[in-house]
């Protein structure tokens, strides 16, 4: 039995259409604008009890949305990315717009939680679609996405959207078609009889997990790493060119090759047709130079493969040498596989953030490297004489790795100068400019680490289950979903049920080891399951029970007549301060008290004679 066939709970009532939502979210704009219409500081916002986010703004935001309370926080943060859009192209507003954005994310997470439980999973998951300013409807997203696409780290760093993100890592939520929506998922749970059996959870559909497809990854990583090694001592162990061919570890090489640059590409398609450029991060550049570094090293391998004599030797040095390119960056992407721990997940963002940081220091980097090259360039041919433009770049480079060349110049008094100038310009300031932009990438990161690892952490886990794709093949295996599998779902009388079966065939062949791993781990936790939990709460779980507010004394203890509850619950936290409110609203009330009471001491006085 799986997930598809058995019934499932859905969260998701009828939706709203997208005309509807983008004049809540219109309202919503107004309404902040209201609520800020000038510069306030960023951090008072965010703080617990702000003055300015109160009990009672929330609730008011909360009356403003009517009837469509479950789409408010979706809302709040399409508005979020209005304001950042508009601090970012507004630079006179930037102050002001920025607080606005701040807000809306602030008041999304107040109100997820405040919101019940069973309210707080469709909430954050359930996806909506909105009109754009330019008339084109949005395409399907939840809240969840919103907010990792924006990377509010507010909103994504609660308990509450945590809660739905380890859900998710773990499998506890499905993704299953949406039938009421064409190409769009809904987040489900995951049910299965507290006393199934092994084969009960053996399940291709568990594939798609997220610590599932993680674990795998790091398995087929670490064998793809084992091929590579072995495949570049290729032209040590045959330099007879009579033996110019590929070996069994090429042919698994670029095969794997293949399936990594399938993968990669059909992600970058997902990201950006179901979310957009800003999920395209660090380790998807690094994807992109390794494959391109892998198709370069092939396309000379089958070049010389097709040709004779010296130039075929000339292709495969070629395709050996961008081979060995290669190793860095395979070994680079072995950090991803401890993301899951916060220090190297801290560490990734750190790395990602000061590359960012350092774009600035390229930028002008390319514009005075440009300049110099072309004033050294002009005074090597003012002679009626020139070298290779290339010795005058590697001269340039060696100068910017604080290994100049000064004796390249000596004859040249013109040159020499020009040369000291770009040392001076590149080593004392471009260099401490660099320096001080990673300083502070690197200080904003750890100030906020809690936050920046946990939104990191959404962001990973949603990217492997955005798609809506209900078997995963991870690579190299993809190449049989593509080549085998794929091809039946286009054939017209194959039905969608038939097409399920072969899926559920051929992931059970190929991943049937992965899969018992995968069953009796699950069937052996069944008893410390979430729903079982939820069954049977844990006493921290059990905060607002009676009997934990007013435990009473029984046995012999009760006999000698020893109580706890002398005071009862209700009376005890009389004594506790507001924590919801500021200091401010505090002494403001405090005052407002005073004065009722001084204008009912002013009535009962005697008029004056």
């Amino acid at each position: 039995m799986d997930h598809e066939s058995s019934p499932l709970l859905s969260f998701h009532p009828e939706k709203p259409s997208p005309d509807t939502l983008t004049k809540l979210i219109h309202r919503l704009r107004t309404l902040t604008l209201r609520l800020l219409p000038i510069e306030v500081d960023v951090k008072s916002l965010s703080v617990p009890g702000s003055r300015i986010i109160t009990p009672q703004v929330i609730s008011a935001y909360v009356d403003a949305a009517g009837d469509f309370y479950n789409e408010l926080p979706y809302c709040l943060l399409i508005a979020h990315a209005g304001f950042i859009w508009d601090a970012n192209h507004n630079p006179a507003d930037h102050g002001e717009n920025l607080g606005r954005a701040v807000a809306c994310e602030v008041l999304a997470r107040r109100i997820v939680h405040q919101s019940s439980s069973e309210k707080m999973i469709p909430m954050v998951t359930t996806r909506y679609r909105h009109r754009h300013v330019d008339g084109e409807i949005s395409v399907a997203s939840s809240a969840l996405e919103i907010a990792i696409d924006n990377n509010c780290t507010i909103f994504l760093s609660s308990s509450e959207s945590q809660d739905v993100v380890n859900r998710l890592w773990s499998g506890e939520l499905v993704q299953t078609a949406n039938e009421e929506e064409e190409e769009d998922i809904q987040y489900v749970p995951y049910h299965k009889p507290c006393n199934a059996g092994f084969w009960a959870h053996f399940d291709p559909t568990r594939m798609s997990v997220p610590r599932y497809q993680n674990i795998l990854r790091i398995v087929i990583w670490f064998v793809f790493l084992v091929v590579y090694s072995q495949a570049v001592r290729e032209p040590l162990e045959r330099l007879d060119p009579n033996h110019a061919y590929f070996d069994a570890w090429e042919y698994v090489l670029y095969v794997m090759a293949l399936a990594f640059c399938c993968e990669d590409i059909h992600r970058w398609y997902q990201f950006f047709r179901f979310a957009s450029y800003r999920a395209f991060g660090f380790w998807d550049v690094v994807s992109f130079f390794t494959d391109a570094l892998l198709v370069a090293a092939f396309s000379f391998r089958i070049a010389e493969l097709s040709i004779a004599g010296e130039r075929a030797g000339l292709f495969r040095l070629r395709s050996f040498q961008i081979l060995s390119f290669v190793a860095p960056f395979i070994w680079m992407k072995l950090v991803t596989i401890f993301d899951g721990y916060k220090y190297m997940g801290t560490m990734q963002i750190c790395v990602a953030r000061m590359l960012q940081e350092s774009g600035i220091f390229f930028a002008l980097l390319t514009v005075l490297g440009a300049g110099f090259f072309q004033g050294l360039y002009a005074l090597d041919v003012a002679d009626g004489e020139s070298e290779n433009p290339s010795v005058i770049v590697n001269v340039l480079v060696q100068g910017l790795l604080q290994a100049p060349n000064y004796d390249r110049f000596s004859t040249s008094p013109a040159g020499l100068t020009l040369f000291y100038l770009w040392t001076l310009v590149t080593v004392v300031i471009l260099l401490n400019v660099l320096i001080s932009l990673f300083a502070s990438a690197y200080s904003d990161v750890v100030n906020d680490a809690e936050a920046e690892y946990m939104a990191f952490f959404a962001g990973k886990t949603v990217a492997m289950i955005r798609a809506p794709d209900s078997y995963v093949y991870p690579a190299p295996f993809n190449l049989i979903e593509i080549f085998l599998v794929a091809p039946f779902e286009t054939i017209v009388f194959v039905k969608q049920d038939t097409y399920a079966k072969i899926n559920r065939s051929v992931m059970s062949t190929i991943f049937f080891i992965p899969l018992c791993i995968i069953a009796l781990s699950e069937a052996g936790r069944m008893d410390r399951s979430w729903v079982t939990k939820w069954l049977r709460p844990e006493q921290d779980e059990a905060a607002d029970d009676p009997a934990a507010r007013d435990p009473a004394v029984e046995g012999v203890d009760a006999e000698r007549g020893l109580r706890i509850s002398k005071i009862k619950f209700s009376q005890l936290v009389k004594r506790f301060p507001n924590t919801e409110q500021s200091s401010e609203e505090v002494i403001l009330k405090e005052i407002k008290e005073l004065q009722g009471k001084l204008h009912l001491l002013i009535e009962r006085l005697p008029a004056p004679i």
